[in-house]
C-alpha cells in the first residue's frame, strides 16, 4: 500500500492479517512445508482500535477445491471504507500462492489501490491513486514469482510452523512495480490464553521486514521508519494451531489496530428465554 504525492513520493503499508509491504530485496528461501492441510471454513472478525473502539468488522471466507483453495478476507469499516484481498493457493506437500488481489479504499486509507498478480501468467496490475480523488495511475507487466512469495497467507503460514520454529519468506510490494521483500517470523513468547473459562497455550510471534541498507537507499520514499516497524501475531500452538490475534498498523506510519475473532450471537427474544428456562 503506498501513496503517490508531488515529486512520487509515496506512503507505504502492511496488513496484518493477510500482509502487503513496500521495501524490496533478493532472497531465496524455501517454501513453507503443509503440516494441516487448509479447508472450507467460514470466520468472523472485528477490528478494534487502541482505545478499544470498534472501527471495523469483517469476514474470512474459504473454499477447498481440488487443486487449490480460495480466501477471501474482508473488512467493512464504520466510516465506509474497504479492505479486500482475495489470494488463491495450492497445498500440494508446501504452500504456494497462485493469484492475489488487494482492494482498499476509502477514508481510513491514505490511498486507494487495488494491485493484482498471478503465478501463472507471471503478470501484474496497479491501479492506484492518492486519497480519494487524485488522479489514477495504472501499472502492467510480468514478474517471475519465487515459490515462497506468501501474499496473503500469513496466517496460514505461520499455522504450519513447528512451535519455537522462526522462518523467513517473501512478498511482493508494489511501489509502484512490484518488488520483493524478506519478512522474518520471529517465535518471541509463549502466553496463556483464555477461552471461555478454560486456559489455551499460544505462541506470540513477531513479523521483523528486513529493511537493511535499503532504509538508506530509499529513505527519501520511505521518510523515517518507526523504531518499532514490526507486527505482531499470537497462534494458538497446542493440538492444531488456530488465529487469536493480530497487533499492528495496516499502513506504514498509521495507528496501531488490533484485529481479533467474533462469535456470533442469537438476539435475545421472549422465544430464546423460554426455550432456556424448560
Amino acid at each position: 500500500m503506498w501513496r503517490l504525492r508531488d515529486k512520487h513520493t509515496m506512503r507505504v503499508g502492511i496488513f496484518t492479517a493477510f500482509v502487503t509491504l513496500s521495501v524490496c530485496t533478493a532472497v531465496h528461501a524455501q517454501p513453507i512445508a503443509v503440516r494441516f492441510t487448509e479447508g472450507t471454513m467460514h470466520g468472523f472478525l472485528v477490528l478494534r482500535s487502541g482505545n478499544d473502539e470498534t472501527i471495523a468488522q469483517g469476514e474470512l471466507l474459504q473454499v477447498a477445491h481440488r487443486d487449490r483453495v480460495d480466501s477471501r478476507f474482508v473488512l467493512h469499516f464504520k466510516d465506509g471504507s474497504l479492505y479486500d484481498e482475495k489470494v488463491s493457493f495450492s497445498q500440494r506437500r508446501v504452500f504456494t500462492m497462485l493469484s492475489y488481489q488487494l482492494v482498499q479504499r476509502g477514508p481510513s486509507f491514505p490511498d486507494t489501490l487495488d494491485a493484482s498478480m498471478d503465478r501463472k501468467t507471471g503478470e501484474y496490475q496497479v491501479r492506484a491513486r492518492s486519497g480519494t480523488d487524485g488522479p489514477e495511475k495504472l501499472i502492467a507487466g510480468r514478474l517471475e514469482l519465487p515459490p515462497d512469495v506468501y501474499n496473503g497467507m500469513i496466517v496460514t503460514v505461520l499455522r504450519n510452523l513447528a512451535r519455537g520454529e522462526n522462518e523467513k519468506v517473501q512478498f511482493v510490494a508494489f511501489m509502484p512495480k512490484p518488488k520483493l521483500i524478506e519478512l522474518e517470523l520471529l517465535p518471541v513468547a509463549d502466553e496463556t490464553v483464555l477461552v471461555g473459562d478454560q486456559s489455551k497455550h499460544a505462541t506470540q510471534y513477531v513479523l521483523k521486514p528486513q529493511l537493511g541498507s535499503l532504509v538508506h537507499f530509499f529513505g527519501s520514499l520511505l521518510g523515517k521508519l518507526p523504531s518499532d516497524f514490526r507486527y505482531h501475531f499470537w497462534i494458538l500452538s497446542e493440538g492444531v494451531p488456530a488465529f487469536v490475534r493480530f497487533d499492528g498498523p495496516l499502513y506504514l506510519n498509521g495507528p496501531i489496530w488490533r484485529l481479533e475473532l467474533l462469535s456470533p450471537q442469537l438476539p435475545e427474544s421472549p422465544d430464546s428465554k423460554v426455550l432456556l428456562q424448560k
